[in-house]
């Protein structure tokens, strides 16, 4: 079983990195191959519909993305939303590689506030690409890393392993 994990944040420290970095090792735990995309560290041109899709990391992203059985996609909450560098990654792909497949959502909230608009964005957007997004979510907060942008919080560290075992379980019903 493939699954691809997405770290949604551009920064060049970045607690969403972390957040997806601990999914990536509780799936690899669970026996599962993961693709990680991270579209801080392999950046995208802006997406315009054209000759930009055989740019390298367009070209790795989509492979990544046609061979998944699942994803679990995580970004940072910026104004409300999901992260610009995020939807411009998830516009270089169609909807046939997420038709039937499941996908887990999570974010990093700023603050003691956020992420939840995030969540919901990110859900509309994959739902358009026809992923069957799963309804559990989670939302961390900067006060959960340390200063490596590591996930120290427990709570949440547990959390993210369930909801690791939640996708492995519902990819594994779906016959992927």
């Amino acid at each position: 079983m493939k699954i691809m994990v997405v770290a949604g944040s551009a920064r060049e420290k970045s607690n969403t990195r972390g957040l997806a970095q601990t999914i990536a090792t509780h799936l690899e735990q669970l026996g599962t191959d993961v693709l990680f995309f991270d579209v801080g560290i392999h950046e995208l041109p802006i997406y315009k519909g054209s000759t930009e899709t055989e740019h390298p990391n367009a070209v790795k992203l989509t492979r990544y993305a046609e061979e998944a059985d699942a994803f679990f996609v995580c970004t940072p909450e910026y104004h409300s939303g999901m992260s610009g560098a995020l939807k411009n990654a998830l516009d270089f792909l169609r909807g046939d590689y997420f038709r039937g497949k499941p996908a887990m959502i999570a974010a990093v909230g700023g603050g003691g506030k956020g992420g939840i608009n995030a969540l919901n964005d990110l859900r509309t957007v994959l739902r358009g690409l026809y992923a069957l997004v799963l309804s559990e979510q989670y939302v961390t907060d900067v006060v959960c890393y340390n200063d490596r942008c590591e996930l120290v919080h427990e709570d949440s560290r547990t959390k993210l392993s369930d909801m690791a075992q939640q996708l492995v379980h519902v990819t594994k019903a779906l016959g992927k």
